[in-house]
This record gives C-alpha cells, sequence and structure tokens, in this order.
C-alpha cells in the first residue's frame, strides 16, 4: 500500500514529515510513504529543499493520499493548470487533508457538505470557500479527513495506519514515537481523537 504525502512549495515541514515519518514506520508491514511533489523540487515556509520522491501523477496510483498544508495553499487552488493535475478517486483512495490542504479538498469538490478541520490561520479562507470548520483536530467522514493544527499531522497518520493496518499497528507507531514516560497517554489520546473524529461524523 502506497501513500503519496503531496507536498507543494511552501510547505510545512512539520506537516508533510511527521505524517510521512509515522507511516513509513510501517514500511514492513506493507505501508509506505512518499513525498509527492508538483515539481523535483520543492522549498518549505522556512526554506528547507526538499527532491521530491514521486511526482504529482503518482497521486493518482497510491492507495491513500494526504495534502500537506503550506503558506502557498491559495495560490494552489487559483492554479486550473495545477489542480488538474490533481486526481483522486474517494470510492478507492483514502484521502486527507492537514490544516490549509482543506482548500485543495474543497476546491476539488470532495468535501460537499462535510464540515472539516483546518488550522487558525487558514480558517476564513477555507470557510469562504463554504466548507464549515470545526473547532476540532481531526473529523472524517468514509474515506475523506481532515486535520487542523500542525501536531494534528499525527491524527492524520493514525487514521492511515488504523483504517489499512488496523489498531495494533498505530499503537506500535505512536507508542515507539511517544515522549518518554508519556507513552500510553499519548497513543489514548491519538486513537481517541481519531475514534471521536469519526464518530462525531455519525451522531
Amino acid at each position: 500500500m502506497q501513500v503519496a504525502v503531496v507536498t507543494f512549495d511552501g510547505f510545512n515541514e512539520l506537516d508533510s514529515f511527521i505524517a510521512s515519518a509515522l507511516i513509513n514506520r510501517c514500511r514492513k508491514d506493507g505501508l509506505e510513504a512518499f513525498i509527492t511533489t508538483p515539481t523535483p523540487q520543492v522549498t518549505s515556509m522556512n526554506g528547507v529543499e526538499v527532491t521530491g520522491q514521486r511526482p504529482l501523477e503518482f497521486m493518482a496510483e497510491a492507495d491513500v493520499v494526504l495534502i500537506g498544508s503550506g503558506i502557498r495553499t491559495r495560490d494552489v487552488v487559483a492554479d486550473d493548470q495545477l489542480v488538474s493535475r490533481l486526481t483522486l478517486d474517494p470510492a478507492r483512495q483514502l484521502i486527507g487533508s492537514q490544516c490549509s490542504g482543506a482548500l485543495v479538498l474543497s476546491r476539488l469538490g470532495l468535501l460537499g457538505s462535510m464540515p472539516a478541520c483546518t488550522d487558525n490561520t487558514s480558517r476564513p479562507f477555507v470557510e469562504a470557500s463554504g466548507v464549515t470548520v470545526l473547532d476540532a483536530p481531526f473529523h472524517s467522514e468514509g474515506n475523506i479527513a481532515t486535520a487542523g493544527g500542525c501536531l494534528a499531522s499525527q491524527y492524520l497518520a493514525t487514521w492511515v495506519i488504523t483504517r489499512t493496518l488496523g489498531e495494533e499497528a498505530a499503537r506500535a507507531v505512536l507508542d515507539y514515537v511517544a515522549p518518554v514516560g508519556e507513552n500510553q497517554e499519548s497513543v489514548e489520546r491519538a486513537l481517541r481523537t481519531v475514534r471521536s473524529g469519526e464518530a462525531a461524523a455519525l451522531r
């Protein structure tokens, strides 16, 4: 199973790297994430230059697609040529967005009436696109999930691992990366947040 972590120019390092690093701890179980970029190299909001592992067209074949955030996401959704390269299939793929990545899902018409999570800076722009924004770090409905706040990327990764490999695999990854002495608390918080975000859609 392959995961495209879509990473645009001006990206937020926490969004792309935390999700991909957590997911890649499941390589031995057949789940692998790749930094997926529209150009061979992209530069983060803090000047970190990264070479993409897969081109943007990889999105179409990936089993999971996570749309990262950044300071230029509004430029991305305004670029019709770039948007035309974003091929997604919610019937087949798990699709998630991080912070301003919700703007991309909205632009592609994937949110419909579904509320979304995003960061506080992006909130007014996501709302202006007609999407209701939740005061929550994670929300999912079916095969689509959104996360809000840089460190909520752990919840997006937890959702992906749980949906593809099961809760025990997610527990193992979370336990490994948790701050020493806070393992159980960290694991349970992440799983509880994902469960809560899924349950909210059923209420």
